[in-house]
């Protein structure tokens, strides 16, 4: 095995392995180890926050939650990247060792022709019949020789075509892992600004006491009720009266049944949703394959206007769409609200909503 082949071997298959250690179970969509210490020093307790501060700490939560969505979204696009390009990595990688394979093919034939013809002289068999005084045998000795010289070609040929696809495979497989490498180290920083958003928003609910929890709940409840009576006082519903599409119920019915699960960032079921992971799972029950964040959903589905929607529509909230629910109807979302909560029902204009799309549009 020559040195070329033996090098583009050896590429393809540390190619292979490494592939094999990126999509190994656990590895794409782990979960972030809970924080070691995110409450106050042992045995102290935690500062007290005044009662009239509450509001503000329900701003600053929702803000640190924002944009832990933010970079979930980044952490999922990315993902998404990693996965596709690992699968053509891995599919480049086949074709360098089938494409190996087919060279030494070639090699062995033209090696098997040389001794041949060192065996006969130089002179090939069917040239010796040019030697021939019979008409017959010559024109016969001819073609034979023309067909020899076609198949030679041929070899050449193919020899010189299998090395170029070879060379091509093996640039198309580095630029992949170049791609492959700048979107993991993407990856992994969007997953360190997901567990500093959220490390801090725990340490910020740590330091309530217990009933001032139940009162920031509370008041979390009254802001969502505000937003939610506002947008019914505009008459919405009274102008929607969209019917869900077949694909839309089966689209409800599945993330019906995943009410009460938690919400895990990079969680695309079964057990564990994010905002997306859950919408893009419902679609997909439903036979309809949609983009897995809640960015691309907003990008590649089709726009519907609000009063138009339908239940199984998806509402895509706040101006960077870094939200995402599935609409049931009635004014109605079921969603995976955040970190610290579980799949659940609300209002449709408990968020600001950016706009409505539909996948089987």
């Amino acid at each position: 095995m020559g040195t070329g082949k033996r090098g583009l071997l050896a590429a393809a298959l540390t190619v292979v392995c490494a592939v094999a250690v990126l999509a190994a179970p656990g590895t794409a969509l782990a979960a972030p180890a809970p924080p070691q210490d995110t409450g106050p020093a042992a045995g102290a307790s935690p500062k007290p926050v005044p009662d009239k501060d509450l509001e503000q700490v329900r701003e600053k939560l929702d803000k640190l939650y924002h944009d832990a969505a933010v970079a979930t979204d980044a952490y999922n696009a990315a993902e998404e990247k990693t996965k596709k390009q690992s699968a053509e990595i891995v599919s480049l990688a086949k074709k360098i060792v089938a494409g190996q394979r087919k060279l030494a093919q070639l090699k062995d034939q033209a090696g098997a022709a040389a001794r041949e013809q060192y065996r006969t002289g130089g002179v090939p068999p069917t040239a010796q019949f040019l030697l021939s005084d019979d008409p017959d045998q010559f024109l016969d000795g001819a073609g034979l020789v023309l067909q020899s010289q076609q198949a030679a070609n041929h070899l050449i040929g193919e020899r010189t075509d299998t090395q170029k696809q070879l060379q091509d495979y093996a640039s198309d497989a580095a630029a992949q892992w170049k791609k492959l490498d700048t979107d993991r180290k993407a990856k992994a920083s969007a997953k360190k600004k997901i567990q500093q958003q959220i490390d801090a928003a725990k340490k910020l609910e740590s330091s309530l006491e217990e009933k001032q929890r139940q009162r920031l709940a509370q008041l979390e409840q009254k802001a969502a009720l505000k937003s939610q009576t506002a947008w019914l006082d505009t008459g919405i519903l009274d102008r929607i009266h969209g019917k869900a599409s077949a694909a839309g119920e089966k689209a409800v019915a599945f993330a019906t049944a995943q009410l009460g699960k938690p919400y895990v960032w990079g969680a695309a079921g079964p057990d564990s949703f994010d905002c997306s992971g859950l919408t893009s799972q419902a679609w997909a029950a439903a036979g309809h394959p949609i983009p897995r964040t809640s960015q691309e959903q907003w990008k590649q589905l089709k726009h519907i206007d609000v009063k138009d929607m339908r239940p199984g529509d998806l509402v895509i909230y706040f101006d960077d769409a870094s939200h995402v629910a599935l609409y049931i109807g009635d004014g109605a979302i079921i969603q995976a609200p955040r970190p610290g909560r579980s799949v659940t029902v609300a209002g449709a204009g408990s968020m600001p909503i950016l706009g409505v799309v539909r996948p089987d549009a």
